[in-house]
Parts: structure tokens; C-alpha cells; sequence
């Protein structure tokens, strides 16, 4: 797969920087950026084929040059901690048989409107991911059916993504939620597999009118976070409509 790159820190191509009191042109600066880039994705991916040859191979393999780019960024380009992270990653997505899980086989758990990809992007360009709350009841619904349409949803959102963007918004819809909809078990599945399997993949999380019944569940969920609790903000539907997208755009379940 061919490796796309982009430029850092929001320079233009030809924007004139410093070095050692030199100026050079930016150019000059970011090829020897992807020429250093280019070289720490071939060492990740002989690093897989060396010591994890058993690995499967194509998109989203242990030869995805895409994929190993997307876990080095995520690691701050330290090849050792990628390899580990991105090992780990491959072997989920075989164990849990990501591939397998289609429109068709989720079919029936879709139909509970639980969970579901917006047609249209936000206006910062991003793809979303809207689940109503309400409608999850874990005490009815199969929890490996769960984490299976998480994933299929996560999965859908990113193949939206547009040239250039590399992030999705999520949308956690709680008008009506009740304690019958809380489940902790689910949300630490999906905040390891945020973490661990889709890093630096979610840009933010909204929540959105959150009830009062919500917050003891928050308190027990955001340590579990961590840094990433930056990602998440409490506002209203008014917000999501107004700041998020526009008239044309905005989900039908955020409509006046």
C-alpha cells in the first residue's frame, strides 16, 4: 500500500524556516522529515517480518505501510513501542475477526438505532459517530454483538474519512438515558479499543445532554481515561447543531 504523508506543524510546502541560523526553504526540511519518516516504517515493517512472520499480510497487516505510519505517529515515531502496540493490533483484528464483520451480519443489532455513521461530515471535516444511549440496554443485548457493532461502526467511520484528515468525531447522544442503559463493561471495551487498536483516531467526544443519572457513571469511567478525558465535552444538542454542522448537514436526531 502506498504511504501517504503529510506536513507537520501546519507549514506550507515552501515556507521559509531556520536551522542552525541558516534559512532554508521548508521543502528542504520536510523531505529529509519523509526520507526519516520513510526509513522508521521500513524498520517497523522488516521488524515485523523478521521477529512476526506469522502475522497476516494486506491491509491492515504487518506490511500495511499506511497502518505502521499510523502507530509510529501514535508513538511518537519510537520504533520499539510501535512494533509492540502494532503487534498487538494485528492480532486483535484476526482474534476478533474484524474482516468478517459486515452490513449483513449486523444487521440485527443495527436495527436497535443504537449506534450509527452519519451521512454527512462535521464542518471541520470529520466523520461521525453517533450512539444513542437510550436505546443500548445490556441487560436484553447480546454484549459480543455489542463490541462487534462498535467495531463495524468504528470501522465504517474510517473508511469516510476524507483525504488529509485522519480523525473522527463521536457523538454519545444521552437524552433520555437511564440507569438501565448504563453499562460499564462496554465502555471500557471501547476505551481500550480506542486506545489500543484505533490510537489517535477519535479527535473528540461530545456528550450530550447529559442527565443527572450519568455522572456517577462518569466519575467511574473518566479516570479510565486518562489523558484522553481532554477529548471529551459536555453540551446540549443546540451546541451540536450550531457548532457542529451545518443546516443541511446536521443529524435528523439533532433537528429542531
Amino acid at each position: 500500500m502506498a504511504l501517504r504523508l503529510s506536513y507537520p506543524f501546519g507549514l506550507s510546502f515552501f515556507s521559509p524556516i531556520r536551522v542552525h541560523n541558516r534559512p532554508i526553504r521548508a521543502c528542504t526540511f520536510f523531505a529529509r522529515n519523509q526520507i526519516e519518516t520513510h526509513k522508521l516504517v521500513k524498520e517497523v515493517r522488516e521488524r515485523l517480518e523478521r521477529d512476526y512472520s506469522t502475522l497476516p499480510v494486506g491491509r491492515n497487516g504487518r506490511d500495511d505501510e499506511e497502518m505502521i505510519l499510523w502507530f509510529l505517529k501514535d508513538r511518537k515515531f519510537c520504533v520499539e513501542e510501535a512494533v509492540s502496540k502494532l503487534t498487538k493490533a494485528i492480532k486483535w483484528r484476526k482474534e476478533f475477526g474484524v474482516s468478517d464483520v459486515s452490513e449483513e451480519s449486523m444487521e440485527e443489532i443495527a436495527r436497535t438505532g443504537k449506534a450509527y455513521v452519519h451521512d454527512f461530515l462535521d464542518v471541520e471535516g470529520r466523520p461521525v459517530l453517533i450512539v444513542v444511549a437510550s436505546k443500548h440496554f445490556p441487560a436484553k443485548h447480546n454484549p459480543v454483538e455489542n463490541e462487534k457493532l462498535c467495531v463495524f461502526m468504528i470501522e465504517k467511520a474510517l473508511s469516510k474519512l476524507p483525504d488529509g484528515k485522519e480523525e473522527i468525531l463521536g457523538i454519545f447522544d444521552l437524552r433520555g438515558f437511564s440507569t438501565d442503559n448504563a453499562d460499564l463493561n462496554f465502555l471500557k471495551f471501547l476505551i481500550d479499543v480506542f486506545y489500543y487498536y484505533y490510537p489517535k483516531r477519535l479527535e473528540q467526544v461530545l456528550f450530550v445532554d447529559a442527565p443527572f443519572v450519568f455522572q456517577p457513571l462518569w466519575q467511574l469511567v473518566k479516570p479510565l481515561l486518562k489523558s484522553y478525558a481532554s477529548l471529551a465535552r459536555f453540551c446540549s444538542a443546540e451546541t451540536v447543531r450550531e457548532e457542529y454542522f451545518t443546516e443541511a448537514t446536521v443529524p435528523a436526531d439533532f433537528r429542531d
